[in-house]
């Protein structure tokens, strides 16, 4: 594959479906904190990198991954219009984004996400 990406970084909100009208398509979206490490200067920068996950690759992302989670995220360079309003003119953006080939989940679950209360194991007498 002569277009491909690999990052790693936190997700940054639960993926959310987006539907297309009356074809059925849905696509998962989100977004992830990717860490730039600049030699030029002390401080660390966020880059933020938004993905798309289709089909069922895009089902089981909206399953497993949620918001602060660790993750590897391997797709294909993308580049996305959108329609913005500058100064009152509409204008056409772009911006890039990864499309989902696979991905891994790394380490654990934030600890708040580990159980809900009702999953709780009970508590030994």
């Amino acid at each position: 594959m002569n277009n491909s990406i690999t990052i790693v970084g936190h997700v940054g909100q639960n993926p959310h479906t987006v539907s297309f009208g009356d074809t059925g398509n849905k696509v998962v979206k989100f977004s992830v904190a990717v860490k730039e490490f600049s030699s030029n200067t002390d401080e660390d920068k966020t880059l933020w990198i938004d993905v798309d996950a289709w089909n069922g690759l895009g089902e089981r992302a909206l399953k497993t991954i949620t918001k602060g989670r660790e993750v590897v995220v391997n797709g294909r360079l993308a580049i996305a219009t959108y329609p913005k309003e500058v100064n009152g003119v509409k204008v056409q953006m772009t911006k890039p984004v990864i499309k989902l080939t696979s991905f891994h989940l790394c380490g654990k679950k934030p600890a708040s996400l580990d159980q809900s209360p009702a999953e709780e194991a009970p508590k030994k007498k």
